[in-house]
């Protein structure tokens, strides 16, 4: 039964008003604290109205880089493809391609025992310095 009242008494219309005013009255100087600002000057911001400055920092962001080099016409840029292109072809033409492995079977079988062989090799193999037992 006592649930019941404590339900009642903390959830009802007037307890969340209550919830509500007391927030509102917590949060009024928070919120009027936001509002106040000191600009004598003018509302427009400082960054756009004086433009950049160099502060003797690395990097200076405020500075855009210069272009390095101009940039390329559709022109030029189609002529360095088709250079790029017979280029291409030519070596091609010479055999410069990328052949086939000539034994893939005789690969596969190496790829399989390469690693058992090379530990059959470091065990057989005695350091004395290493191993005082070492025959």
């Amino acid at each position: 039964m006592t649930i019941n009242v404590g339900g009642t008494y903390f959830l009802g219309a007037g307890s969340i008003c209550r919830i509500a005013i007391a927030a509102a009255l917590l949060c009024a100087p928070l919120l009027a604290g936001g509002c106040t600002t000191s600009n004598s000057n003018s509302s427009t911001p400082t960054a756009l109205t004086e433009g950049p400055k160099d502060t003797g920092s690395y990097p200076n962001l405020n500075i855009p880089p210069q272009v390095a080099a101009k940039q390329l016409s559709k022109e030029e840029t189609a002529a360095k493809l088709a250079q790029l292109k017979a280029d291409e072809q030519a070596q091609l033409a010479k055999g410069g391609g990328a052949k086939p492995a000539a034994n893939t079977a005789a690969l596969n079988t190496l790829a399989r025992t390469h690693g058992d062989d090379t530990l059959k090799q470091i065990e057989a193999k005695c350091d004395p310095a290493l191993d005082p037992n070492c025959n």
